[in-house]
């Protein structure tokens, strides 16, 4: 399966058959222009113009926006529930986050997490190929925080997300941290290609590396 980072917290993945959109952006919220797609499913994090634009990927036959169990054409979706802050949701609600597996791949897309996890929502994610965070800070967990969740869950391929890049809406965004800090405070390999293409047993060895991935354009 392949996947291609839309911007901000998005990303498309795909294999032969299906696709899944994760967090669609409104572009003119998030600075970011967002590109034409396609997808069979859709998942959001929160409700949250970052983060829930739906309406901008076509062909869709679920929208999944919540927590539960799914089972779309093959692929297996849970939706784990968590906040958007470090206060149980008091200051930004509730957030989603999902485990998504598609050709014995098992990717984990936090959204908009705002605090470490337990070890019994570690247990909930379990094993995981790669790992999608936000690292940016102020709205969600920050660099730091970001290094100790991804130690928590292990995964193979980690993938930074929300953070700060050219192009963001310097009125909503300008706060938001650059991922180098996250970089350092993992301190592992860091590759970068124009698409992230994994199979099951793509990696073997135990290696991880960090996925520093461009703009799908």
């Amino acid at each position: 399966m392949d996947v291609l980072y839309l911007g901000h917290s998005s990303f498309r993945l795909t294999n032969r058959k299906v696709s899944v959109v994760c967090d669609p952006f409104d572009p003119v919220v998030v600075g970011l222009k967002f590109p034409k797609v396609s997808a069979t499913i859709v998942t959001i994090s929160h409700d949250h113009k970052d983060h829930n634009n739906f309406a901008a990927v076509n062909d869709v036959k679920k929208v999944i926006n919540g927590p539960g169990e799914y089972e779309i054409e093959g692929v297996s979706v849970i939706g784990i529930s968590s906040f958007h802050d470090a206060k149980k949701g008091q200051e930004r609600g509730q957030n989603t986050m999902y485990v998504i597996e598609m050709d014995g791949v098992r990717i984990a897309h936090l959204g908009d997490l705002g605090h470490v996890i337990s070890e019994s929502i570690v247990n909930q994610i379990g094993d995981i190929d790669v790992l999608m965070i936000p690292v940016g800070g102020e709205y969600t967990i920050g660099a730091n925080e970001a290094a100790e969740v991804a130690r928590l869950i292990e995964p193979n391929v980690i993938v930074p997300m929300h953070y700060q890049m050219p192009g963001l809406n310097s009125e909503s965004f300008s706060k938001l941290q650059p991922v180098e800090p996250f970089i350092s405070a993992l301190g592992i390999k860091v590759e970068s290609a124009p698409k992230l293409s994994i199979k099951a047993d793509s990696y073997t060895n135990g290696d991880q590396i960090i996925w520093r991935a461009p703009l799908f354009k």
